[in-house]
């Protein structure tokens, strides 16, 4: 992974254009979210997280999609649904779509990188998880693994900022 994953143009949930060089140095968390989901209980964990890690240079950044029909129609939707519902302190973005030709740069970027059992590729359901670390390295967690697994919050803690 090069600079260049920090300057992918990606949108916020008000339109704006931006990229992800704003949080060059921190250990991000890079999540497909999905208001509707069974998995949607994990925004109490990611915020904890954030909570927890966002003042030693941590921030987790969610991407709606609804590529798995489980989203909110509108970023209104989903950022009253967010904060009412969860108190999600964290960015979210516009939606994106994370699988096929009209995939975001962002997650075509991201699904290079494997899993722990060696596989890349396609999303496979709503809550999947990237850790990048601030040299750019990106550790990639299926949807079933809760953001407090031990393997997460390692890859959190071991490369936070000094």
């Amino acid at each position: 992974m090069t600079d260049s994953l920090l300057d992918i143009t990606v949108l916020t949930a008000d339109g704006a254009e931006t990229t992800l060089r704003e949080h060059a140095g921190k250990v991000l968390l890079i999540v497909n979210v999905a208001s509707r989901c069974g998995l949607s209980p994990q925004y109490a964990d990611l915020e904890a997280l954030q909570q927890k890690y966002g003042p030693r240079g941590f921030v987790v950044l969610g991407f709606p999609s609804n590529q798995f029909f489980q989203e909110l129609s509108s970023n209104d939707a989903i950022a009253e649904y967010c904060s009412t519902k969860w108190g999600i302190t964290f960015p979210i973005f516009d939606q994106v779509k994370v699988n096929g030709k009209s995939r975001s740069p962002l997650y075509a970027e991201l699904t290079k990188a494997k899993d722990e059992r060696g596989s890349a590729g396609n999303i496979r359901w709503n809550f999947e998880k990237f850790v990048v670390t601030p040299d750019l390295r990106v550790m990639r967690f299926r949807p079933t693994t809760v953001p407090t697994d031990p393997a997460i919050i390692d890859a959190i803690e071991s490369n936070l900022p000094n």
